[in-house]
C-alpha cells in the first residue's frame, strides 16, 4: 500500500486507533498507539518519537530520542483489539541523522536482502520456519537469593493421569507420543485451528497445523515460505497471534526451547532457498537433486554454524535442547531425508521449485530477522567461496559409535560457547555492512551480562537434590 491507500483502508474499516509495532534487540515486539487523527501521509516520512533508552539493548539515556517510521506495506487490522485498530510495523530511525538504526533487527534483515542482490547470486531468499511451541494451562515461577522454582501444568500432561478431575477421563498423552494422535487425545485441535484462521486474517498463508511429539500440548503450525523480511514480520505476527488466541481460552504459550525435562523440546526447523529471475537456484543434478550452489550454501552454513547458533539458538535454555544423544540435531552434517542431521534435504517433491535445504538446529526463541539474516550471510559466504560441505552422512547419526562421530563437528554446548564462536567468526556477517561491529559487540555483551552470567551464578534447584547432604 501507499500511505494514501493506508489512510483510505483505515477509513473503510472505521479505524479509531493506530498501533505501531517494532522489535527490540533480543526479539520481542514493542508497541504504542495513537488516535487515527494523528496519522497522516507525512507520518510515513516524519515518524513518531519514543524513548530508545527504555528498549533492551538500545540507546544510552543521554541519547534516547528515536523515531519509528511506519511501513505502509504492513498495514492490517489488529485482530485482538476491542476498538478497530490499524497495525503498522515500523522501522527505527535516528531523529537527527535520519539514518536507519543499526541495532534495529528489521533493518539488518533489509540489508541482508539488499546484499544478496548486490552479490548477483540471487534476488530473493525464501525462508520457511517450522516454529514449535507448548500450550500450558498454568505456569508459575519465582527466583530470589534464597529460592528458585518453576511449575508448569497441562490437563493433557501424562503426569495428570491420576489426578482427581471429577471425572478424569484419561486420554493423557504419554511422553514422546504426541505426534499426530486424533482427538480426544489431542485436546488442542480447535485452538490451533483458531490460531490458523486468525493468521489468515492478517495475510499469513498457513500450510498445516498439528500436535507435536511431547505431551502437555506441544504444537506446530507451518507458514508457507516467504522472502526474508516478510517472513521476519510474519514470525512476529505468528508469536503474537498464538499467544493471544491461547489467552482467549485461558491458556498460555511458551516458545522456550526446553520447558519440560524428559520430553522433546521445541525446535524451529528452517527451510531456505535462493532464487534469481523467478528461477530456483538450489535444484540440480548433484546429491539429492541439489545444484552446486546449494551444496556450497550448505558448506557455508556448516562452516559458520557454531557462530550462527548465537543468533539461531540465542538462550541458555536453547542448549537444554541441543544435547548429544537425543533427537536434536547437534551434529553438523547434511543428508537427504535424514532428520538426525543438522541439515536435511527434503525429498517430498521432484519439482525444482520445491528444492530447498532445511537447517534443523534453530529454535523459536530466536529473533527471526537476525537468525534468517545470519543463515543467509553464511550461505552467501559458502557460495562465493565455493565451500565444499564434504560427504553427506546418510546414517542414523544417533546410532553411530564415538569412533565414527569423532570427525563430525557439533553445535556449541552452551550459549557461552556460541558467543565465543561468534567472537571468533563474524567477518562473513559484516560483508556489505549487514551486521556491524557495534551489533556483534552489543549482542555478545547483552547475552553474557543479562543471560549467561545470571544463570551461571545462581544455584540450580537440582543441585540441592544432588549436593545438600554432602
Amino acid at each position: 500500500m501507499t500511505p494514501k491507500e493506508v489512510l483510505e483502508f483505515a477509513r473503510e474499516k472505521n479505524v479509531k486507533m493506530v498501533d505501531f509495532k517494532f522489535l527490540d534487540f533480543p526479539g520481542m515486539w514493542q508497541h504504542f498507539s495513537v488516535p487515527i487523527s494523528e496519522l497522516s501521509e507525512s507520518s510515513f516520512e516524519e515518524g513518531f518519537g519514543f524513548d530508545g533508552s527504555s528498549i533492551r539493548g538500545w540507546q544510552p539515556i543521554h541519547a534516547s530520542d528515536m523515531l519509528v517510521i511506519p511501513d505502509p506495506d504492513t498495514a492490517v487490522i489488529d485482530p485482538f483489539m476491542q476498538v478497530p485498530t490499524l497495525s503498522l510495523i515500523c522501522n527505527v530511525v535516528d531523529p537527527i541523522t535520519k539514518e536507519k538504526y543499526s541495532r534495529d533487527p528489521r533493518y539488518i534483515a533489509q540489508k541482508a536482502e539488499e546484499y544478496l542482490k548486490f552479490t548477483g547470486i540471487g534476488d530473493v531468499a525464501y525462508f520457511g520456519p517450522e516454529a514449535e511451541f507448548f500450550i500450558f494451562d498454568d505456569v508459575r515461577y519465582g527466583d530470589a537469593s534464597h529460592y528458585a522454582y518453576y511449575f508448569l501444568d497441562s490437563r493433557e500432561g501424562i503426569w495428570n493421569s491420576g489426578r482427581e478431575e471429577c471425572p478424569n477421563l484419561g486420554y493423557k498423552l504419554r511422553h514422546k507420543e504426541g505426534y499426530f494422535p486424533v482427538p480426544p487425545s489431542d485436546t488442542f485441535q480447535d485452538i490451533r485451528t483458531e490460531m490458523v484462521l486468525v493468521m489468515e486474517q492478517v495475510g499469513i498463508q498457513v500450510e498445516c497445523q498439528h500436535h507435536e511429539v511431547a505431551t502437555a500440548g506441544q504444537a506446530e503450525i507451518d507458514m508457507r515460505f516467504a522472502p526474508l523480511v516478510k517472513m521476519g514480520d510474519q514470525l512476529m505476527w505468528f508469536k503474537y497471534i498464538i499467544k493471544n488466541v491461547a489467552r482467549r481460552h485461558g491458556k498460555t504459550v511458551t516458545f522456550m526451547p526446553k520447558p519440560l525435562y524428559g520430553d522433546n523440546g521445541s525446535g524451529m526447523h528452517t527451510h531456505t532457498s535462493i532464487w534469481k529471475d523467478g528461477k530456483p537456484l538450489f535444484a540440480g543434478d548433484k546429491y539429492a537433486g541439489l545444484s552446486d550452489i546449494a551444496l556450497w550454501a550448505i558448506g557455508g552454513i556448516l562452516k559458520h554454524a557454531r557462530a550462527i547458533c548465537a543468533f539461531t539458538n540465542p538462550t541458555t535454555n536453547s542448549y537444554k535442547r541441543l544435547v548429544p544423544g537425543y533427537e536434536a540435531p547437534v551434529n553438523l552434517a547434511y543428508s537427504s531425508r535424514n532428520r538426525s542431521a543438522a541439515i536435511r534435504i527434503p525429498m517430498y517433491s521432484p519439482s525444482p521449485k520445491a528444492k530447498r535445504i532445511e537447517f534443523r538446529t534453530p529454535d523459536p526463541s530466536c529473533n527471526g530477522y537476525l537468525a534468517f539474516s545470519a543463515i543467509l550471510m553464511a550461505m552467501i559466504d559458502g557460495i562465493e567461496n565455493r565451500i565444499d560441505p564434504g560427504e553427506p552422512l546418510d546414517k542414523d547419526i544417533y546410532a553411530l559409535s564415538p569412533e565414527e562421530l569423532k570427525d563430525v563437528p557439533s553445535t556449541p554446548g552452551s550459549l557461552d560457547e556460541a558467543l565465543k564462536a561468534l567472537e571468533e567468526d563474524h567477518e562473513f556477517l559484516m560483508k556489505g555492512g549487514v551486521f556491524t561491529e557495534d551489533v556483534i559487540e552489543e549482542w555478545i555483551s547483552y547475552k553474557r551480562t543479562r543471560e549467561v552470567d545470571p544463570v551461571r551464578l545462581r544455584p540450580h534447584p537440582h543441585e540441592f537434590y544432588l549436593y545438600f547432604d554432602v
